[in-house]
């Protein structure tokens, strides 16, 4: 429920569930910057997660909505029925299938046919599923549900053209809100975090560390890291792969890193929360994705001054300035990968320059206070 003094405006985050990642991330950190302008609260279609737990406890209202598979009208009138208990007055939709329920929430049978009411509706997408081809029932149902109010933002310039080319939404329409952090990321972790953390994980402080930090799915292609790793391994036989996420695919992962020859050199440190500490003890950040957005953990290893090597899709070119801030390579191509890997690792200057350039970008494009200004802007737009 909202504040007893009733003056602020309620806007509901609706999403897929609350993980430890880029979108979850951005909505939980959105809610607590804004918190003293708007009261928000928090619907998931898919079951909550660890990120929900601390919204809890920091006093947000989580609520599952428990989607079936294949396409659940139940959904649908629990999130109207959440909307109404909850007063909402705008819902923030993050990626597409959320942005569907949260439409046809405000669908209301009539003998005449469906007649649309209820809150606008922001609809943030921030990414797209490889491969992403045009579906022109997308581009039907988009043209039904999406009214005259609502308003569409993307996260990138490759995202917004994927939801003019495949979801055909007028280019007119989509505002492009690139993702940031907070400018002070790194500034918390102590000088001494690198020795610490590699102490911790058995590692000298000479070692080259490649990190990578993403969920185990297929999306982000970690069987080409590990590919591109064992290349890396043969040349600089002291080199360690840190692997922090989970998800589906992390056993095959493991069997593979095993079936290559490096098991004894790639660390999986499961989901962490202290990826500041981490990207201090690294080298290199490693990013294998057949597809990205505007990818956090590119935006944390900037704010670190840690070099990067990434594949050059999505919305990867728009934030890594090939080849002043990172090295970008085509998406399956470990040998490509392998090399840029090896050129960091071996060129301390390189890494250094890159490092500092990548922190220069960031703080003047990527940072979290001048996102969330123009979010702040289009809601207090939308609630008039």
């Amino acid at each position: 429920m909202p504040p007893a003094d009733g003056h602020q405006r309620v806007i509901a985050h609706v999403l897929h569930r609350l993980d430890l990642a880029g979108a979850e991330k951005l909505a939980a950190d959105l809610a607590r910057a804004l918190c003293d302008r708007f009261w928000f609260v928090f619907f998931c279609l898919d079951g909550l997660g660890p990120l929900a737990e601390q919204l809890s406890r920091e006093g947000f209202a989580v609520e599952s909505l428990g989607r079936r598979p294949g396409v659940d009208l139940s959904v649908a009138r629990a999130l109207r029925d959440a909307c109404r208990a909850h007063h909402v007055n705008l819902i923030h939709a993050h990626q597409y299938t959320p942005f569907f329920y949260a439409a046809l929430s405000r669908a209301r049978p009539t003998r005449y046919g469906p007649l649309f009411g209820g809150p606008r509706i922001v609809f943030t997408e921030h990414g797209r599923h490889y491969p992403d081809p045009r579906k022109l029932s997308h581009r039907i149902v988009n043209h039904t549900l999406l009214r005259r109010g609502d308003r569409v933002t993307a996260v990138g310039k490759f995202i917004k053209r994927a939801l003019v080319c495949n979801e055909g939404i007028p280019e007119r329409r989509i505002e492009v809100i690139t993702n940031g952090i907070p400018a002070d990321f790194a500034s918390s972790v102590a000088a001494a975090a690198r020795q610490r953390v590699r102490a911790a994980m058995g590692l000298n402080n000479d070692q080259p560390v490649i990190l990578q930090v993403a969920r185990f799915h297929s999306v982000k292609d970690h069987a080409t890291a590990l590919r591109a790793f064992a290349a890396v391994a043969q040349r600089h036989t002291n080199a360690v792969l840190l692997l922090a996420g989970d998800g589906e695919q992390r056993s095959d992962c493991q069997r593979l890193a095993a079936a290559l020859g490096v098991a004894d050199r790639v660390q999986f440190l499961g989901v962490r929360t202290d990826v500041a500490d981490l990207m201090a003890a690294a080298d290199v950040l490693c990013l294998s994705s057949l597809s990205e957005g505007i990818c956090v953990t590119l935006l944390e290893a900037m704010a670190s001054g840690l070099p990067i090597a990434a594949t050059n899709v999505g919305g990867n070119p728009e934030v890594v300035e090939h080849p002043a801030t990172g090295l970008l390579s085509p998406r399956q191509d470990p040998e490509q990968l392998a090399e840029h890997l090896s050129t960091l690792i071996g060129d301390a200057d390189l890494r250094r320059r890159m490092g500092a350039a990548g922190r220069q970008r960031f703080i003047e494009q990527f940072t979290q206070a001048r996102m969330h200004q123009r979010y702040a802007e289009l809601y207090r737009e939308l609630l008039q």
